[in-house]
């Protein structure tokens, strides 16, 4: 199983905390969807076998119209092996989201929808600086479902300067409510160089509350379990049967190709990335030449990734599998550093996996990180 990931860096707005690869100027698309298309050939060597998911991320890829999605899917069937009923998702924001635009998303190919929503309050929304409205936040789901779409999911953000408990349950109960399949619920973080990093530097609003973004995410998990929803990964949660297939393989460590500007690859091996700038990317792609960096990883870097990745999942680690893949004393030392964690509640060992309790959900990274080897 593998994946492909097509990164669109355009959006209307600038959202304060995004620290993605986008323009606020919508000139070069068509450029930019010829040297995508252009990029599927010089790259096509990179995976072998079927390409399971297709995945449009950005950015804003619901800016793109449905003869450009078209064109790009045209090429990647044409050139790898798509599967009929291969997942292929579109991140999609509200204002774009059209009755019209929906049913021309479904006719191209594209059988799954990420939206990203954020919150259902306006205040919320402005201080963002998102593009859609409240209403428009609310009325996008009822037109999804009206062209067809039942796989469907979308990102809701906690743990912001404003947001109460209550408001933060009222956003978690109208999604429930909306019939939505998954739900992927992240904490505000606060990236280098973002808006809302100089922003808060400059004290012209207040810095996120640690103990407020976990007391929100606890009550996240109390309330999706109580509605049927299962915890799959730390952030994302789905109704059963209806789990993200191009996520959980990056997860579970499939390979996978990066099309488009500062989009990522891996290949189990190595990962690339290619250059983070619109006007280069196209220049190099027209010359032949895809414009990316690389990276080899170590047999312990590779370790070190599944145990990250991993760990953050509702299945964990398999220390039988590290122990074929990278030998006994990685698998042996794993567990003796995770004697600390599973007497203290944080780790739980079920055949012969490590798997995060509730609790341990809330220190993953740190967790992990002891876990690495040295």
């Amino acid at each position: 199983m593998s994946g492909i990931y097509i990164h669109i860096p355009f959006c209307k707005k600038a959202c304060q905390y995004c620290d993605f690869h986008f323009s606020t100027s919508l000139h070069g698309m068509p450029e930019l969807v010829g040297a995508i298309r252009q990029e599927v050939l010089l790259q096509q060597g990179y995976l072998t076998g079927k390409v399971d998911t297709i995945y449009f991320g950005g950015g804003t890829p619901s800016l793109l119209s449905g003869n450009e999605l078209q064109r790009i899917l045209k090429q990647l069937r044409e050139t790898f092996q798509v599967p009929a009923d291969a997942e292929i998702t579109l991140e999609a924001n509200p204002d774009d989201i059209t009755i019209q635009k929906a049913r021309e998303w479904k006719l191209c190919g594209i059988n799954r929808l990420s939206i990203g929503i954020q919150s259902f309050f306006e205040e919320d929304l402005r201080w963002m600086n998102r593009a859609h409205t409240a209403e428009q936040a609310l009325l996008c789901i009822e037109t999804v479902q009206e062209a067809g779409f039942d796989n469907f999911t979308i990102d809701l953000i906690y743990g912001t300067p404003f947001l109460t408990d209550e408001q933060w349950k009222e956003n978690v109960d109208r999604a429930i409510s909306s019939g939505v399949p998954h739900l992927s619920c992240y904490a505000l973080t606060v990236e280098p160089k973002t808006a809302l990093a100089k922003m808060i530097a400059a004290k012209t609003v207040a810095n996120v509350d640690p103990d407020k973004q976990a007391r929100h995410f606890s009550l996240l998990m109390q309330w999706l379990a109580d509605a049927g929803f299962e915890q799959y990964e730390i952030s994302n949660f789905a109704r059963p049967g209806w789990r993200s297939k191009h996520n959980s393989a990056y997860w579970q460590g499939m390979h996978y190709l990066g099309l488009g500007p500062s989009a990522h690859s891996f290949n189990g091996k190595s990962r690339q990335w290619n250059i983070a700038n619109n006007a280069l990317y196209i220049k190099s792609i027209e010359h032949g030449t895809v414009p990316y960096e690389l990276e080899t990883l170590t047999g312990m870097q590779q370790l070190n990734e599944y145990i990250m990745t991993g760990l953050r999942t509702i299945e964990g680690i398999s220390l039988e599998k590290v122990a074929i893949q990278w030998g006994n004393p990685a698998s042996e030392n794993i567990s003796l550093a995770a004697k600390k964690y599973l007497s203290e509640g944080y780790v739980i060992s079920d055949n012969d996996c490590l798997r995060l309790s509730d609790t341990g959900k809330f220190l993953a990274d740190g967790i992990a990180s002891a876990l690495f080897s040295v």
